[in-house]
């Protein structure tokens, strides 16, 4: 019963924590997400820009000592993990600020590993469950993350076809529109061809 109880508890938070957040930065503007985690948590930061301009953002995270814990600007996409150094709120930003006009869709997501326990609380683990229980829980929560992995990527792997089929349709209706356009200036190019040339047959009968 303890096993299966184990078993739920993380596929329950495999639900809830693998989700991925889509937001609108619009030009000039910036977009702040926040964690309060305590010293020696995992957190990961994976984010792609899926719609806007030259799918491009600036991010920054920050630690709660005002500390710059990673940086990047004009990204596209990538993925940041870290140790939390110190207890506190820790701050993700996506800035679209050096755009003029263009909003950006962003996808995003913010993984939390669990804090690591105290001395105290792995002797008492280990003296109430057993060496069994604690090796079932590890191999439930190794599988937990990479399912979590799996779903993350399935998740970046939607949005790369949404652009890629957004700059095929793109692409598609430009060389409708130019060959439409060259349709156009072949048959103004013939009438015009046909017309000097009448003119000029006419005014040799004339002559």
């Amino acid at each position: 019963m303890r096993n299966l109880t184990l078993i739920f508890v993380c596929v329950a938070c495999l639900c809830t924590s693998g989700s991925a957040y889509f937001i609108t930065v619009d030009a000039h503007a910036e977009e702040c997400f926040f964690d309060k985690v305590d010293t020696g948590t995992k957190l990961g930061l994976t984010f792609e820009i899926a719609e806007g301009g030259f799918l491009d953002i600036d991010v920054r995270i920050v630690g709660p000592d005002n500390k710059v814990i990673y940086q990047g600007e004009r990204e596209t996409s990538g993925k940041f993990t870290f140790a939390a150094h110190t207890p506190g709120v820790y701050t993700y930003c996506f800035s679209n600020k050096m755009s003029t006009m263009t909003p950006k869709v962003v996808m995003f997501n913010m993984a939390i590993g669990e804090a690591p326990k105290t001395d105290a609380e792995q002797g008492a683990a280990a003296g109430a469950e057993g060496e069994s229980n604690k090796k079932l829980e590890d191999m439930i929560r190794e599988l937990s993350g990479t399912l979590t992995g799996v779903k993350h990527e399935q998740e970046y792997m939607q949005v790369r076809d949404r652009i890629h089929r957004a700059i095929n349709e793109s692409t598609n209706s430009r060389v409708v529109m130019w060959s439409f356009f060259e349709a156009l200036i072949l048959v103004a190019m013939t009438f015009g061809q046909v017309y000097y040339l009448k003119r000029f047959f006419e005014v040799r009968r004339v002559v």
